[in-house]
């Protein structure tokens, strides 16, 4: 799908909400921990070692605050324009629907267990919310137009579920049978992907602190 094209995909730092345990969503501005901004600033000085200043890319966003803040960064270090980000509501996080803004453990007490901590993934569809399915419908159409773009280099700051199924479907691995989809595994906060030729490279920015919590 990509054929040609070079594919950075960031996710973003870690936010109050990961540090509290809670559901985030896409209807929250959650912003960035003082961890969450050391993430995003390791990751930007590694984004300009890579590319350099005022490299010719597309930079894309998702529209949420938490990715905004990290991009911020980014778009600083890189001496890019920040105005010139295209911002992409494909690129948003898992729609949480009825569980947005509740802890993971009290839904858990109610619903049993939602979460597979061991592979980071939702087992139980949130009410009102999306699935896998849903997801990878939005994000391999935004791919779609990735691949049709005249630009070689696209950088996409998205979020860790996302980020995961669009990985799985651009690279057809990681089938999950009992959720009947295509997620790859997860990068930490702050972390990088490099998606070129058919292959990923995964980049752990030097020096960036890990989070406790992680998150979705």
């Amino acid at each position: 799908m990509l054929a040609d094209k070079t594919l950075y995909i960031a996710r973003h730092a870690e936010t109050v909400f990961n540090r509290a345990g809670r559901l985030q969503g896409n209807t929250q501005h959650t912003p960035l921990t003082a961890n969450g901004m050391r993430q995003a600033q390791a990751m930007a000085q590694q984004l300009k070692n890579l590319l350099g200043t005022q490299p010719e890319i597309a930079f894309w966003c998702s529209p949420t605050g938490r990715t905004r803040q990290t991009a911020s960064a980014i778009a600083d270090a890189l001496e890019l324009d920040y105005f010139s980000i295209e911002f992409d509501d494909r690129l948003r996080e898992i729609d949480v629907g009825d569980w947005v803004d509740s802890l993971y453990s009290d839904l858990e007490h109610r619903h049993g267990t939602i979460l597979d901590r061991s592979r980071r993934l939702f087992v139980q569809r949130p009410p009102n919310g999306e699935w896998y399915d849903d997801m990878a419908a939005r994000l391999t159409s935004w791919a779609a137009e990735v691949g049709q773009s005249e630009n070689a280099v696209h950088l996409a700051i998205s979020h860790g579920l996302a980020s995961r199924v669009l990985r799985g479907a651009l690279l057809e691995r990681d089938w999950h049978a009992d959720i009947a989809a295509m997620v790859a595994p997860d990068v930490p906060q702050g972390g990088l992907v490099r998606l070129q030729s058919g292959a990923e490279q995964v980049i752990l920015p030097a020096g960036s602190p890990q989070s406790d919590a992680g998150g979705l």
